[in-house]
């Protein structure tokens, strides 16, 4: 199906603007906070806090973007965390193994639930059409009781000490203290890791096409040969095995698993990034490194607020409109193309 280069130039100026006012908005935040803040906020230790704060939403909102992408949504990967995490740490007690064979099996049987799960999630939404909005809820919920079941209510503390130097540890630690620069923790690379590929994955493989073009036009994509079915199934089967990594990197920091892991704000701040990284609700748009920078901008503003003592409920007000403010200002890009 042919693409008007009026509207085309027109969603390429508007990605611009975008991309233009939310680096002019982080500028003046960053700004005004380390000048609030008397410098503590660009302090090296800072700024890869901030990071490391960031990593385990940005890994979620990897996952999530592919999802609404394609017009879906996938509300269970915040109780998916809490159960690959205790299903890692039982595994990692019950095997014979030790250091990198007992780090990559666990790793893989998370992931392998993680992925297992987001099956579950498509299966519905494929075969019988079922909003995902529903199906994930369902997920969420079966997830979470699962987790505490095979929790029996409590944290599984892990036998090994393998996990530690994954959970706490420094990349490249040696040499970062040798030039007196902070330390970067292992879970930030993994995170960085994972943007490459993901990002690699959507903006250069046939797989990133099909998935831009369902979220265009579903029925579209169909008639031009596309497997629907597969592609949503692999974009829920994606946002589970990220959501497992998470789940394991978290299992690898607190030395546990536990069924109470993932179930807080990691859903919405997931979901944020998305959002406010550009990728839109209606499917057909967004980027990996959108959702990376909106996590980054959440995280900032997140501790700008500690840093000025902001009260923690107040927090919560400011997401929520930061929330409202990208999706408003998404409904309006859609409104300035269509009039063109």
């Amino acid at each position: 199906m042919a693409v008007d280069p009026h509207v085309a130039a027109k969603e390429r100026t508007a990605y611009w603007v975008r991309v233009g006012a939310a680096a002019l908005l982080l500028v003046i935040l960053v700004t005004v906070v380390n000048v609030a803040s008397h410098g503590a906020f660009l302090q090296p230790s800072n700024i890869v806090r901030v990071l490391r704060q960031i990593t385990y939403n940005c890994v979620l909102g990897v996952g999530q973007t592919f999802v609404i992408i394609t017009a879906g949504i996938d509300l269970s990967v915040g109780s998916l965390v809490a159960l690959t995490g205790v299903v890692a740490a039982r595994y990692a007690n019950s095997v014979p193994l030790t250091g990198f064979l007992l780090i990559a099996s666990t790793l893989v049987v998370a992931v392998g639930v993680g992925a297992a799960a987001g099956w579950v999630n498509a299966l519905p939404v494929v075969k019988l059409n079922l909003p995902p909005f529903i199906t994930t809820l369902a997920m969420l919920e079966m997830a979470l009781g699962a987790s505490f079941i095979l929790a029996h209510g409590r944290p599984v503390g892990l036998n090994s000490t393998d996990f530690q130097n994954t959970g706490i540890g420094s990349f490249l630690g040696g040499v970062t203290n040798a030039l007196h620069l902070p330390n970067v923790p292992i879970p930030v690379v993994w995170m960085l890791v994972i943007i490459a590929v993901a990002s690699v994955l959507l903006t250069r493989t046939r797989f990133g096409r099909y998935v831009f073009a369902i979220g265009g036009n579903e029925e579209a994509a169909r008639l031009a040969g596309i497997n629907v079915g597969r592609v949503k199934t692999l974009v829920y089967v994606i946002s589970g095995s990220c959501a497992a990594i998470v789940g394991f990197l978290y299992m690898a920091l607190f030395s546990s698993g536990s069924p109470q892991t993932g179930t807080g704000d990691e859903l919405l701040e997931s979901i944020a990034a998305v959002v406010v990284g550009g990728t839109s609700l209606m499917g057909g748009r967004g980027s990996i490194v959108g959702t990376f920078f909106g996590a980054l901008l959440i995280g900032v503003l997140y501790n700008a607020m500690n840093l000025l003592n902001v009260d923690s409920y107040l927090q919560k007000v400011v997401l929520g409109a930061v929330i409202l403010l990208a999706v408003v200002l998404d409904e309006l890009r859609k409104r300035y193309i269509a009039k063109g």
